[in-house]
């Protein structure tokens, strides 16, 4: 079966120190220590380190031949989206990583599919930019946030955005970062196991009410994890919206359950009952393959999770392909 990886991350091999172009802190460099391996530093403050699946394309394929994938879509790792940084500079970053990501699928366009990321933060210059990537570089859309800075989803400043992205025909693929609440969660990973679920339920329910999805039902987005905790407080949002709507209907009036297979999800949960309640919830024509990588928080045999159910056939040629060609807008022939 053709398997479609909706879920990695890349970065370039050698990324400039920004911060010393900029004249201010906060930008993300490598620090090659040793070889295959790279220090990710925020000036010079520590912040992950990683091997060089990370950024060569010829070390992802042999992981993915190892694992099966045909396919993986290439998107930024989180923490470069850089929506705190003056406008332009974002840009120029951004810029960067869009033509390196550019460049690895123009090599290996059988393998890869690419997501470009953008300056959210001036809308104006976002859409130019997701222009570019789709028209120029021959992405199939791009990733954002699950907010922007101090906007959630719904803000009206971003609604000229997804406007501009459902007719372009972009994919949109919703990552968490900067996530709520980080300040009381130190220790135990906490931010990626409790903050990261809750900032993806927080980008669903903020289209839903805002009536994003509503005002764009040919918008073609996916969001990461699962769709974080929404899956399982679908129950507690749509009596919320029942028994209040003067505080949860103000800007739509339509039941939030009413979207469930409107927008995507991908399959990263990491047990096989919760992948059953989301299949049976949302539908596995909008479900698909995700898997994190090169992270440990991600599937680390991709794939496996799906392969090892009892679905049928067409069921999982659904989840391991088809839902990410349909969200992509791509077709299978493309990769066989």
């Amino acid at each position: 079966m053709l398997k479609i990886d909706i879920h990695t991350h890349i970065i370039p091999e050698k990324v400039p120190q920004f911060g010393k172009k900029f004249g201010y802190d906060g930008f993300i460099h490598l620090e090659h220590h040793k070889p295959c391996c790279a220090k990710m530093m925020i000036g010079e403050q520590f912040f992950r380190e990683i091997e060089s699946n990370c950024w060569d394309p010829v070390k992802r394929m042999g992981d993915c031949e190892e694992h099966g994938v045909n396919v993986q879509v290439l998107s930024p790792i989180p923490v470069m989206f850089n929506y705190w940084a003056k406008p332009q500079d974002t840009l120029a970053v951004a810029e960067f990583q869009n033509d390196y990501i550019a460049g690895v699928v123009e090599k290996y366009p059988k393998r890869f599919v690419g997501l470009g990321t953008l300056p959210m933060q001036a809308p104006d210059l976002a859409i130019k930019e997701m222009e570019r990537c789709v028209k120029k570089l021959g992405l199939a859309g791009v990733e954002i946030a699950t907010h922007i800075n101090e906007w959630n989803l719904n803000d009206e400043a971003l609604f000229p955005f997804f406007q501009a992205a459902e007719e372009l025909g972009a994919a949109i693929f919703v990552h968490p970062w900067d996530m709520m609440g980080k300040s009381r969660m130190e220790k135990y990973w906490l931010p990626w196991l409790v903050g990261m679920p809750a900032e993806t339920s927080l980008a669903i329910c903020s289209m839903i009410f805002g009536a994003v999805f509503e005002r764009l039902p040919k918008l073609r987005v996916a969001f990461a994890h699962g769709g974080g905790s929404f899956p399982a407080t679908i129950g507690r949002i749509e009596h919320g919206f029942n028994v209040r709507p003067d505080l949860c209907a103000i800007d739509n009036q339509i039941n939030p359950r009413q979207y469930l297979g409107q927008f995507y999800i991908d399959s990263l949960v990491h047990d096989p009952r919760s992948l059953d309640y989301i299949i049976e919830l949302i539908g596995a024509n909008r479900i698909a393959l995700g898997t994190d990588y090169p992270f440990p928080l991600g599937e680390l045999q991709p794939g496996r999770l799906i392969e090892s159910t009892a679905y049928s056939k067409e069921v999982k040629e659904r989840l391991l392909a088809g839902s990410a060609l349909e969200w992509l807008g791509l077709k299978k022939e493309m990769f066989v």
